[in-house]
């Protein structure tokens, strides 16, 4: 089974199963002499974490991650860094009447029609559990951007149809985890909250939008053509469960404008050049052009819903299906750190290879 391992010069591996006794990450690449701030990985992990609040699935983990290698005096060694995170409160009882029958817009269709196997507990591999292996992965590469100035915020700025208007320059990002949603818009947020509640009592789901902005990059990430800097983003924020949708600068809202309106004009002052507008996100080219880096990712409502569906079992004879487990109602807030997380492998990645490039 490949598709396991992403990134190029920092390089992951993800290994476990939702209801299998542990998930975990390879790092590959993670250069020597990088002080690891424990409490800060483990801070990022209790961010995705289940049950930290009653908009979340009541599955208990701890998410107390161990470190198996790659790391001596409190310093990464150069050598592959692996983390494993024990899974605790496994109930694999509730997913038996999914042995044979399919989830309405899950993966247990596909994967049987790909492998002709599938693990039914909880979605195996599938699942959104493993997303905490790369939250470690990702705590490690803030860790290493952090020391080059480059920081990595994003938010919620969406649920259904409620969204906030304030700019990306104008979020006060201090203000991200004051907010049980991560939504630092108190203008909209208890709307926010109201639907996602009014959504759980109604046994549902509802979904949204997720903005992140990366501060700090120089020019120069990126690769002109096949490994285009918002290409690679794309790829790994789309590569997160439930998302459906990544637009980068002013995305789809810009085709509406003209080019007159569209373009960044170049300016020079005593802070060097940069543009006087920033609808490109910060990437031109595929490049980084040194100004911040913002995208907005789109997150469908949660595929599992606590009412009664009508489906398929493996023989495609009908079957009505009645969800059980453990389930976010939106799964907004804990994707939250999971976006930070992917957006900062991508680059660390690229100034890697950047700095390789100009040796």
């Amino acid at each position: 089974m490949p598709g396991n391992s992403f990134g190029h010069q920092f390089r992951i591996t993800t290994f476990g199963e939702s209801h299998g006794p542990a998930i975990g990450v390879v790092i590959d690449g993670c250069p020597a002499g990088l002080i690891l701030d424990i409490e800060f990985v483990q801070l990022q992990l209790l961010r995705r974490r289940p049950g930290q609040s009653s908009l979340s699935t009541q599955r208990q983990e701890k998410d107390q991650f161990q470190i198996i290698s790659g790391v001596f005096e409190g310093k990464t060694t150069g050598t592959p860094l692996c983390m494993m995170i024990p899974n605790e409160d496994t109930r694999p009882q509730d997913y038996t009447e999914i042995k044979s029958a399919y989830r309405p817009s899950h993966a247990d269709y596909t994967y049987d029609a790909k492998y002709g196997f599938r693990d039914f507990r909880g979605g195996g591999r599938s699942s959104a559990r493993e997303t905490a292996a790369r939250v470690a992965a990702g705590a490690i590469a803030q860790l290493l951007l952090r020391e080059n100035g480059i920081s990595v915020h994003a938010w919620v700025s969406q649920v259904g149809t409620l969204q906030s208007t304030i700019k990306v320059e104008n979020v006060d990002l201090s203000q991200i985890e004051s907010s049980i949603i991560r939504c630092p818009d108190p203008s909209i947020e208890p709307q926010m909250i109201a639907l996602i509640q009014s959504a759980q009592l109604a046994g549902d789901t509802v979904g949204g939008s997720i903005s992140c902005l990366i501060n700090g990059c120089e020019a120069g990430l990126g690769e002109p053509v096949f490994q285009k800097l918002q290409a690679e983003l794309g790829h790994a924020v789309l590569g997160i469960n439930a998302c459906k949708g990544f637009e980068i600068g002013s995305g789809f809202a810009g085709t509406a404008e003209f080019g007159t309106q569209q373009n960044d004009i170049f300016v020079s002052d005593d802070s060097g050049i940069h543009t006087s507008t920033n609808n490109s996100g910060g990437i031109q080219g595929g490049i980084s052009n040194g100004m911040p880096i913002y995208f907005r990712a789109a997150f469908k409502p949660v595929a599992t819903v606590m009412q009664v569906q009508n489906t398929v079992d493996k023989e495609g004879q009908a079957a009505i299906l009645q969800a059980k487990g453990r389930h976010d109602p939106c799964v907004l807030p804990r994707a939250v750190p999971i976006v930070e997380a992917m957006a900062a492998l991508v680059i660390a990645d690229h100034l890697l290879a950047m700095r390789m490039n100009k040796l």
